[in-house]
């Protein structure tokens, strides 16, 4: 997998989903890796036509896991290192999922609430970006599935979501939001 090149030391992030659109904005000086990583697969198209799998109302929404098996199945292992915790898991905030020291690979999620818990810990889940516009659309996300349609990550439950991919989530959860397009909206952003 080509590592695209550097990214930017902040920029914005267009997700178009079955709700409407939201906007991140990444910050390399926040989380270097995961601003990296999110930026490379974004350029890959690794996102689009996915689903967010995991919605739990006033906590998270999450997403990550590619539609296509294969595609899915490629990433699941490609992780990437821990970052030092810069910003809070508060309301807003955009971050890796992982379940251990360097396990970070693809599954982010966005915090619908104040998850400080998030904070603690080794390694800390170190919030990459922000929500900058559309929270309201994030909110409004399916959530009646919670956990059970793709928590576990420990667990090894997301066993049929990696083999199966949207085939599966379509049959055994069709409620589930659709992550249409996720793509690099703004290239860099200038503070000055």
């Amino acid at each position: 997998m080509p590592e695209a090149s550097r990214c930017p030391e902040v920029y914005i992030v267009s997700v178009t989903t079955t709700k409407g659109r939201f906007l991140i904005e990444a910050h390399r000086n926040w989380s270097a890796h995961g601003a990296q990583r999110l930026y490379n697969l974004a350029n890959e198209g690794y996102y689009n036509d996915s689903r967010f799998f995991r919605v739990v109302t006033g906590k998270w929404a999450q997403f990550g896991i590619a539609g296509d098996p294969a595609t899915a199945q490629l990433w699941r292992d490609n992780t990437i290192p821990d970052d030092k915790l810069i910003r809070p898991n508060h309301r807003g905030f955009v971050a890796f999922s992982n379940t251990g020291p360097a396990t970070r690979s693809t599954q982010i999620y966005i915090n619908l609430g104040d998850n400080s818990s998030q904070n603690d810990g080794e390694p800390a889940f170190a919030p990459f970006g922000q929500i900058v516009s559309g929270m309201d659309v994030v909110d409004s996300l399916y959530a009646g599935y919670g956990e059970a349609s793709g928590s576990g990550m420990r667990a090894g439950r997301q066993d049929p979501l990696f083999a199966g991919g949207n085939s599966y989530l379509d049959t055994h959860y069709p409620k589930l939001d659709k992550l249409l397009t996720l793509q690099i909206e703004v290239a860099s952003v200038n503070f000055e």
